[in-house]
């Protein structure tokens, strides 16, 4: 499997459209003796015929099945571009070029967009100052999400004063490992902010380690300036992570609902705070199902993965897939980072699943464009 090394990358690029930007990135692959000159015709047409963006602010320019004889060595190249590239489907900030001889390139694949479809990769990889941050953030060694589960919840606490709540809620963060003693100290000799109904907020950014949230309600009301002390959230924040967190936060508040914090236990508080763009299991007794072989000769790499999810998008049905050769795990058809992430190679079988009114048109619909070959012949 391929190893992606602080040698593949090169930061700080421009490019002013994607054809620059790919002519760019295969002069690399040819430098780095990868491939032959000729294969930048063959990465350009693949974008003619199919955009490569995979969202996120990432894109996989490769060549086509005619100029994989160009290909001397599997390997990648990774331009960095910092004040991003129109892709004409989205803005690209790390353009991963791919060379293959075969379908070695589904392992990195399968690595890569597992690490690229977490919430928080566009913003890591936008700001990434050293080709090692890239990497860290590739390898999945860059904290994407700030923390806050049960162990930072710490519900009906006997509070007198806002000093203990303070206390209690940063004593949370340093015992989950998340800030040491220097971010109690700094939190402690801060003013809060009432969001309103006895529920305060409180952050700080010294001695963090991880970006999290912790929230303390108290069981005895006290009061702190002449307000009512209910609850209080306690950000710690090292890196971005923690600004989904805060943005739902502010939606709550915008839609009145510090009450529900408050009377929240830890399930529904997590619930409340979840960050997650979920889509929901199909019912067995509910579901139409199919399981269709893969014949593309390379697997499902990124263009026919792209018409298979471009199909599977065509109908309203929650639709499902799994790799029956691979892990089992079921992902969104719909999303083409999941299901490249499935790692399919050539024979594999893939079982749908679909619920909705289309269902049944849905998977004959798929399986018709995967008998085709999914634009591959």
């Amino acid at each position: 499997m391929l190893t992606l090394t602080t040698q593949n990358i090169t930061l700080a690029r421009t490019a002013k459209d994607k054809a620059e930007a790919v002519t760019h990135i295969a002069a690399s692959l040819t430098e780095q003796g990868y491939v032959e000159a000729g294969y930048v015709e063959g990465m350009l047409s693949r974008e003619a015929q199919s955009s490569t963006f995979l969202g996120n602010g990432i894109a996989i320019p490769h060549g086509t099945t005619d100029t994989r004889g160009l290909v001397q060595k599997t390997g990648v190249a990774i331009h960095h571009f910092p004040q991003g590239v129109n892709w004409g489907n989205g803005t690209v900030y790390v353009a991963i070029g791919i060379a293959a001889k075969s379908d070695e390139h589904l392992g990195i694949l399968k690595q890569l967009t597992k690490v690229l479809s977490a919430d928080g990769v566009e913003a890591a990889l936008k700001e990434a100052k050293t080709e090692q941050d890239i990497i860290n953030v590739l390898n999945g060694n860059t904290q994407l999400k700030a923390d806050f589960d049960a162990m930072l919840i710490q519900l009906k606490f006997p509070a007198s004063d806002m000093l203990q709540m303070t206390a209690v809620a940063s004593g949370l963060l340093r015992n989950n490992g998340c800030a040491n003693d220097e971010y109690i100290s700094e939190v402690i000799t801060k003013a809060p902010t009432h969001l309103g109904h006895g529920l305060w907020l409180v952050s700080g950014s010294q001695g963090v380690a991880r970006s999290a949230m912790s929230f303390v309600s108290t069981a005895n009301d006290c009061e702190f300036d002449g307000q009512l002390v209910k609850g209080l959230i306690a950000f710690a924040a090292c890196n971005a992570s923690y600004k989904p967190l805060l943005y739902k936060l502010s939606q709550l508040m915008l839609s009145k609902r510090q009450q529900d914090i408050l009377d929240a236990d830890v399930a529904s508080l997590l619930a409340l705070f979840d960050l997650s763009e979920s889509v929901p299991e199909i019912a067995a007794e509910n579901a139409n199902q199919a399981t269709f072989k893969i014949k593309n000769t390379h697997g499902l790499h990124a263009r026919p993965g792209a018409m298979l999810v471009a199909e599977a998008k065509k109908f309203e049905s929650t639709i499902r897939v799994s790799n029956l050769d691979g892990e089992g795990t079921s992902v969104n058809a719909k999303s083409l980072m999941k299901v490249i992430a499935l790692g399919v190679k050539h024979g594999h079988r893939l079982q749908f699943t679909a619920d909705g009114s289309d269902a049944e048109l849905a998977l004959s619909s798929i399986g018709k464009a995967i008998e085709s070959g999914l634009g591959e012949g």
